[in-house]
C-alpha cells in the first residue's frame, strides 16, 4: 500500500536521510534530475535543504509517496510568485525509488500534484524532462502537452548532451 501526502518543512527535515537516499538512487540510476553521479551526501543535503526552505516559505510544495513507513517517491511543485503568474506552477523532480518502479507510484504522485495545484488556485502546470525518458510517457498519460524540444539541454552521466522536452497542462 502506497500513500501520498503533502509534507511540511518540519516533516521533510525529519525525513532528510531518506530524501537524500532517494535522490542518490535516482541520480545513480540515470535519472535526469539536475545532478550527475556519484552524488555525495553533502550535495544532496544542500539540495534538499533548499527544497525544505522553499516549503517553509510557501514557495514550494513537497509530496512524498510512502510504502511500509518509508519514502519511496517524491514530486515537487514550485509556485510562481510574480503578480502576473499566480495561476501557474512548475512540477519538479518526480522521483520513484528503483526498487518500487512500475507500480503506478509516479502516476499517483502526478495525480496528487494536480489535486494540490488545483487546491492552491493553479490552473497551468509546466515541466521538463529528458527526451526519450520513461517519464515522457507518464506525463503524456497524465494529460500533458508537448510544447517543444530544446536540443542539447543537459549533460548526461555519460557526458553526452541530451535534449529536453517542455510540457504543459491546463487544469
Amino acid at each position: 500500500m502506497v500513500t501520498i501526502e503533502r509534507v511540511t518543512a518540519e516533516q521533510a527535515q525529519a525525513s532528510l536521510t531518506e530524501l537524500i537516499q532517494l535522490l542518490q538512487d535516482a541520480v545513480n540510476s540515470g535519472a535526469s534530475v539536475g545532478f550527475l553521479p556519484p552524488l555525495s551526501d553533502d550535495v544532496a543535503r544542500v539540495y534538499w535543504q533548499g527544497t525544505i526552505d522553499a516549503v517553509a516559505h510557501g514557495t514550494g510544495l513537497l509530496l512524498v509517496a510512502c510504502q511500509d513507513g518509508h519514502i519511496v517517491g517524491t514530486v515537487q511543485l514550485a509556485l510562481a510568485t510574480q503578480p502576473n503568474a499566480q495561476h501557474r506552477a512548475e512540477v519538479q523532480k518526480l522521483m520513484v525509488h528503483t526498487r518500487v518502479r512500475r507500480q503506478g507510484i509516479g502516476q499517483a504522485l502526478m495525480t496528487a500534484v494536480d489535486e494540490i495545484a488545483r487546491a492552491t488556485g493553479r490552473t497551468l502546470l509546466v515541466l521538463d524532462t529528458r527526451r526519450g525518458d520513461v517519464s515522457e510517457q507518464v506525463y503524456l498519460k497524465q494529460g500533458y502537452t508537448r510544447a517543444g524540444i530544446i536540443p542539447r539541454y543537459a549533460q548526461s552521466a555519460h557526458g553526452s548532451l541530451d535534449d529536453t522536452v517542455i510540457f504543459y497542462r491546463m487544469l
